[in-house]
């Protein structure tokens, strides 16, 4: 089960990855036994942008299946609305942040929180720039099977 939250400051939103990868994500990670999962999302952010998250609301609810390093993966994944505090830095092009995520390191920016902008850097799963300019106003099931094109549409449960 992974949880992930999405920041957003000036029209763009806070996306990491970890340096050896060439794809971005949006923040968070693997929830712990007997942690729910804003607790998750709040101590995910404090490990690795070393801030406190406020939690806000429930977004999307993600049945992920995906191939990574030939292998294949079924995700479970929450993806919340969360502030982070003013001070963590902001600039609309550089990394503002990089911290070590056990052997890797891991780098942060802000990118315009357009799906044209999230399509053209590579956020899976790609459901995120497709949804980034309308979040839904109420949590949303989804079903996304990423490079499954026959899915497109039938995704949403």
């Amino acid at each position: 089960m992974r949880v992930a939250g999405l920041a957003f400051r000036e029209g763009h939103l806070l996306v990491h990855r970890a340096t050896h990868e060439d794809f971005w994500t949006i923040p968070g990670g693997r929830a712990e036994i007997g942690e729910t999962s804003s607790e998750t999302l709040v101590r995910e952010m404090q490990e690795e942008l070393g801030v406190s998250a406020e939690v806000k609301r429930l977004l999307w609810s993600v049945e992920n299946f995906f191939r990574y390093e030939e292998a294949d993966f079924h995700e479970y994944g929450l993806y919340y609305l969360m502030e982070i505090p003013e001070s963590f830095p902001f600039h609309p092009s550089d990394i503002v942040h990089r911290v070590a995520d056990g052997r890797s390191e891991l780098e942060f920016k802000w990118v315009p929180a357009t799906g044209q902008a999230l399509t053209a850097l590579d956020i899976p799963p790609y459901f995120l720039a497709e949804e980034i300019e309308t979040l839904p106003e109420s949590p949303r099931h989804l079903v996304w099977r990423d490079g499954d094109l026959d899915a497109i549409g039938a995704r949403h449960d």
